[in-house]
């Protein structure tokens, strides 16, 4: 009976410590929530440990459990960071926008620089040399592709001149171009008239149209213009004169 009593004893004192230790741990980890609540009354098991308040060893990560009231949770000045965010790249959009926007590119006549005037039994031939203005709004350099031009005595066709790859328009800029077109008349009346001594001066009316097609920007584009000019075909001119534009 003594001897149950000590072994009874021996074995009490030997398991207290541990005993002590584990009931000192289990109240240390009732104290803190269950993961992702706030409260011990709700919650969710840590997905990292299951609830067992311990990590596996084949497990090489680290779990920090943040309260959903903490600070760094909500960061400072959120609302002033998106906003200038925004205004920036609307700011920046706009931009982009003023600059490659297309803008308009005018064909302007200026004068007729010169009339050359051969005779020939039966036939009229004439050369005209005039000067154009090409103006470019645009941010960009404008490419002429082609140039054609018709010239029209009486709404009948007498000549035609085609230009190709003309030298580019740089941006917000204007060039000046000359172009001649050579005009045979061989109808018999209007090579009397020309021809004709008891007259002074032997104007002629001829109708120009103009069509230029224009690149920019991955942008193709056709300008137009008829023009309204006169001419002396009885003789030879180098006096620069005015054109008058169809409106």
């Amino acid at each position: 009976m003594s001897c149950h009593v000590t072994t009874s004893q021996s074995s009490r004192t030997s398991g207290g410590p541990d005993l002590a230790k584990a009931m000192e741990r289990v109240k240390t980890l009732n104290q803190f929530p269950p993961y992702g609540s706030i409260s011990r009354d709700c919650g969710d098991a840590c997905p990292t440990c299951r609830g067992s308040g311990r990590i596996p060893r084949g497990q090489g990560q680290l779990v920090a459990v943040i309260p959903c009231n903490d600070t760094r949770l909500k960061p400072r000045h959120t609302k002033l960071h998106v906003c200038v965010s925004m205004a920036v790249c609307l700011f920046l959009s706009c931009l982009i926008l003023f600059f490659l926007f297309p803008r308009s590119v005018t064909l302007t006549p200026v004068s007729v620089l010169s009339v050359v005037v051969v005779f020939s039994p039966g036939a009229l031939e004439m050369q005209v040399t005039n000067l154009i203005h090409v103006t470019n709004d645009n941010f960009v350099p404008v490419w002429i592709v082609q140039f054609d031009v018709q010239g029209l005595v009486s709404d009948v066709v007498m000549g035609k001149t085609k230009t190709l790859n003309m030298t580019a328009i740089p941006s917000r800029s204007q060039r000046s171009y000359t172009f001649s077109i050579d005009l045979p008349i061989t109808d018999k009346g209007l090579n009397s008239y020309c021809q004709s001594s008891s007259i002074r001066i032997h104007t002629l009316f001829l109708e120009m149209q103009m069509t230029m097609n224009i690149s920019y920007l991955s942008h193709s584009e056709q300008l137009s213009l008829n023009t309204f000019e006169y001419i002396d075909c009885g003789s030879n001119s180098t006096i620069p004169h005015p054109i008058r534009r169809f409106r």
